[in-house]
């Protein structure tokens, strides 16, 4: 009688243990992970949501001039895959904790080399890498769950976004990445398949030698020569140098190539150009 019920007695606690690990609830505070293309590699974000659920948050829950794990539940973490400048600062490539000390006039934003702070007691100032200096905006809305996003995405340069309640900071990040793009052109012109589109793209979209950018546009041409996007962008560049009548004419081209190829998307694109040009 005593092994029975024994025997029941773990048989119970086995099916109450198998319930318990089936269930599964929604997270109050949800895991979100962010990767961002950015320059010539990415940015990974990766943070947990608290919401306000009617509760005051900076000033209270989460308390000015106090280091703060800037989300809930584990760690925020940040990963460059390249060298960057970081609120003004420059941060190698790699993976660093996000911390933020909240202020009501300004904000210290901190990339540590602690990836498991998650409480002010477990920070430590001697592992920060970079302490960058931002002002906070108050928002007309209010935002329930916390965000961190990037947003005024360019070639080098993007804003780190952190949103809350009625609260908000952006952190300017830039990446240094004319010396490489340019060093690349320059290797690559000396191989057989050359990049002149690719090369001219570049020269032109960052107001660098546009004649040069012309030139490997008439080279693209001659690699491709029913490209209708290559003579379109060919006179975007020509109109740029004030060549206007060689503008006209290769919009032209390249609506009666689209034409050909029937893609109204670069007709559309090359009739808007040639309004302009009028």
């Amino acid at each position: 009688m005593k092994k029975l019920i024994l025997f029941m007695a773990i048989a119970v606690c086995f099916l109450q243990q198998a319930e318990a690990q089936q269930l599964r609830t929604p997270a109050p505070s949800p895991t979100s992970t962010v990767k961002q293309e950015f320059a010539l590699s990415s940015v990974e974000l990766s943070y947990s949501r608290p919401a306000i659920k009617g509760r005051k948050i900076f000033g209270d829950l989460v308390p000015y001039g106090k280091v703060w794990r800037t989300g809930a539940n584990s760690a925020t973490t940040i990963t460059f895959g390249e060298d960057v400048v970081f609120g003004g600062k420059a941060v190698p490539a790699g993976k660093y904790g996000l911390l933020t000390i909240p202020g009501e006039t300004e904000w210290t934003v901190i990339l540590s080399k602690q990836l498991d702070v998650t409480s002010p007691a477990a920070y430590k100032q001697d592992q920060d890498v970079v302490r960058a200096q931002v002002k906070p905006t108050q928002l007309p809305l209010t935002v329930e769950n916390l965000i961190i996003t990037f947003d005024d995405i360019k070639a080098n340069s993007m804003n780190m976004d952190i949103i809350w309640d009625k609260t908000a900071i952006v952190v300017p990040i830039t990446a240094n990445i004319d010396e490489q793009i340019t060093k690349q052109i320059d290797e690559l012109m000396n191989k057989d398949n050359r990049p002149y589109f690719a090369s001219a793209m570049y020269y032109m979209e960052n107001g660098k030698d546009l004649n040069k950018a012309a030139a490997w546009f008439d080279k693209a041409i001659e690699q491709t020569p029913t490209a209708f996007w290559v003579y379109y962008q060919r006179a975007n560049c020509l109109a740029k140098l004030g060549r206007k009548q060689d503008a006209i004419a290769s919009a032209n081209k390249s609506i009666e190539l689209a034409k050909a190829a029937k893609n109204d998307d670069y007709v559309t694109l090359n009739q808007k150009l040639l309004a302009t040009l009028k």
